[in-house]
C-alpha cells in the first residue's frame, strides 16, 4: 500500500527539487521555479532563449531529479505528426494493423527547438496538451498522468524558425525567457566545466520528488484561499491588456485562469495558504507575455509584451 504524502512532505520535496536542479543549472532560478509551478498546475512551459543558455540542460536536470518517465524529441523541419503521436503499423504475422505509441506517451515530454518544425507538426501536440489524450484510428488513447510538455524554442528572428500558432501558444501555462547569464554566473559555469563538469552526464543528480508529491502539492494548491479582491485584480489586469493601444489581441479568459493558477502555486510553494496581489504581479509576465499580440506599428516602435505588462501592472489599482 502506497504511503500517503502530506502537504508539508510535498512542499519539502519540491523545494528540494529546485535545489537539486540548481546543482546542474546556474543562474536560472526563475526558470527552475517556473517549471515547478507548472508541474503543480499540471500546465506546460515554453522556454525561449538563444542557443547555448542551458534550456535543454534545465529540462534534462528536471527529468533526472523527478522519478517520472521522460522522452526527448528533437523537432526538425521533416518531423511528421505521426512521429510524435504514434501511427498504425502493419503486423505481417497477424495480418492486421496495430497502433504503435509515439514519444508523446510519457510523463515529461521535452520538445526541443519546437519552432524548427512546421505548424502542422506543432499542432499535433494540441490535443495532447489540452485533453491529455491522443486520437488515432478512431480511438482515444489517454496519456500517462502526470503529463507535461516542456518546449524550448529559439527567438523567432533566428533563421529556420516557424512561429507557433496562437492556439498552441495559449496552451502553454507559462512562457519563460532565459537570457544570457550574468558575468558572475558565467564565470561559475566555466569554473564548473574547468573542474570536469559534463552537461551530458547528470548521474550526480538524484530523484528527490515523485508523482505522489506532485499530486499532493496540486491538491494543496487547489485548496488555497483566494480573496474576491485578488480575483478581481487578476481580471482587471487581463482586461487592461485588451485596452492597450499597442495590443491587437489582449489576454483571453484562459490567460486569466492561467495567471491565477500560477499565483496560487507560487503562494503555496512560498509556504502560504492564501494568495496576495504580489503573487499575481510576480507571475504576470511568464503567464501572460505569450498571450498578447502586438500591433505591427507598435513592434516597429520597439514595444514589447513585457513592456505592455509592466505598464498595465503600474496602472491597475492594487487591492489593499
Amino acid at each position: 500500500m502506497t504511503a500517503v504524502v502530506t502537504t508539508e512532505e510535498a512542499r519539502t520535496a519540491l523545494v528540494a527539487l529546485r535545489a537539486e536542479i540548481g546543482k546542474a543549472v546556474v543562474g536560472n532560478d526563475a526558470a527552475v521555479t517556473s517549471l515547478i509551478l507548472a508541474l503543480l498546475c499540471k500546465g506546460h512551459v515554453l522556454l525561449e532563449g538563444v542557443p547555448g543558455v542551458a534550456k535543454t540542460l534545465l529540462v534534462r536536470a528536471l527529468a533526472r531529479a523527478l522519478d517520472l518517465s521522460t522522452t526527448r524529441v528533437q523537432f526538425t523541419p521533416d518531423l511528421m505528426p505521426g512521429d510524435l503521436t504514434g501511427s498504425l503499423v502493419y503486423d505481417s504475422h497477424n495480418a492486421a494493423f496495430s497502433f504503435r505509441e509515439g514519444p508523446v506517451f510519457t510523463n515529461l515530454l521535452l520538445a526541443d527547438e519546437i519552432n524548427r518544425t512546421p505548424p502542422k507538426t506543432q499542432s499535433a501536440l494540441l490535443e495532447a496538451m489540452e485533453e491529455r489524450q491522443v486520437s488515432a484510428d478512431g480511438k482515444t488513447r489517454p496519456l500517462p498522468s502526470p503529463f507535461i510538455v516542456v518546449a524550448t524554442q529559439n527567438p523567432v528572428e533566428y533563421e529556420g524558425t516557424y512561429p507557433l500558432p496562437e492556439a498552441q501558444l495559449d496552451r502553454f501555462l507559462l512562457k519563460v525567457t532565459m537570457p544570457i547569464p550574468a558575468r558572475e554566473h558565467e564565470i561559475d559555469v566555466l569554473t564548473r566545466h574547468a573542474s570536469g563538469f559534463d552537461p551530458r552526464d547528470l548521474s550526480s543528480l538524484s530523484p528527490v520528488a515523485s508523482a505522489a508529491h506532485l499530486e499532493a502539492g496540486t491538491a494543496a494548491v487547489r485548496s488555497l484561499v483566494v480573496a474576491p479582491e485578488v480575483i478581481a485584480y487578476v481580471v482587471d489586469v487581463c482586461r487592461a491588456t485588451r485596452q492597450s493601444p499597442a495590443v491587437r489581441l489582449g489576454v483571453s479568459p484562459r490567460g486569466a485562469t492561467a495567471l491565477l493558477a500560477a499565483a496560487r502555486a507560487w503562494a503555496w510553494l512560498s509556504g502560504r495558504d492564501y494568495v496576495t496581489p504580489d503573487d499575481v504581479k510576480a507571475l504576470a509576465r511568464p503567464a501572460l507575455r505569450h498571450r498578447l499580440e502586438l500591433r505591427p506599428e507598435a513592434e516597429l516602435e520597439g514595444v514589447t509584451a513585457d513592456g505592455v505588462l509592466d505598464g498595465v501592472l503600474g496602472a491597475v489599482q492594487v487591492p489593499r
